[in-house]
């Protein structure tokens, strides 16, 4: 089963995604990952992105998609996947749809998850994250002790993305660039709507309803 999870910053994507996992047991494919194992390998496409990525530098569409369809053949991702990050745009949707399609293979599913703007505002300003692990926690999801990180003991923090007024500048760029997925992939018929309001366990239930 190969997945795509949709939505906006603090709609419960990673937490989601962590859940699908382990329940249908098919890897997370992390471009951020697969990146930097291409630079540590010294492929030709990994060796075009370090100098990028250690510059602090956006590593341009046809790297990215090279990368990914390089991951793809690997035997790691032969029985599906589940993409959280990616793709961020129609181009590089169309570029992974070719990519799976020189394959025999397709998307499968694209999870949207929908949550009301002051929400997710609500959400992300009252979340902390963990500097070691990047655990987020918030209301719907608190760590044990509070203020501590779960798995690292590590003391929690409030990101400077995660302030309101740089919120509100995530949801404006999602809703100028990433949003515009749904609309091509509606046209393919394969976007899951999804309630991401509630209890991390309540919005499971409704994601593996949607699946079935």
């Amino acid at each position: 089963m190969n997945l795509i999870f949709l939505g906006p910053p603090g709609a419960g994507k990673g937490t989601q995604a962590k859940r699908l996992i382990e329940r249908f047991r098919i890897p997370q494919l992390s471009t951020g990952d697969v990146l930097r194992k291409a630079v540590a390998d010294g492929t030709l496409l990994g060796l075009k992105a370090k100098p990028l990525m250690a510059a602090g530098q956006l590593v341009p569409d046809e790297i990215v998609n090279g990368i990914v369809e390089a991951a793809l053949d690997t035997a790691t991702y032969q029985k599906g996947f589940l993409l959280d990050g990616f793709p961020r745009t129609v181009p590089q949707a169309q570029a992974l749809d070719a990519a799976l399609e020189h394959r025999g293979r397709r998307i499968d599913h694209v999870l949207l998850l929908e949550v009301p703007m002051g929400v997710l505002v609500e959400r992300l300003s009252g979340r902390e994250t963990c500097p070691k692990c990047q655990t987020p926690y918030g209301k719907d999801s608190p760590p044990k002790r509070a203020g501590i990180c779960d798995k690292e003991g590590e003391r929690l923090v409030v990101r400077p993305d995660d302030q309101p007024e740089a919120v509100r500048r995530r949801m404006v760029e999602y809703e100028t660039k990433t949003a515009l997925l749904t609309g091509y992939y509606k046209a393919r018929g394969v976007v899951r709507p999804v309630d991401g309001v509630g209890s991390v366990e309540d919005v499971e239930k409704r994601i593996i309803k949607a699946l079935e």
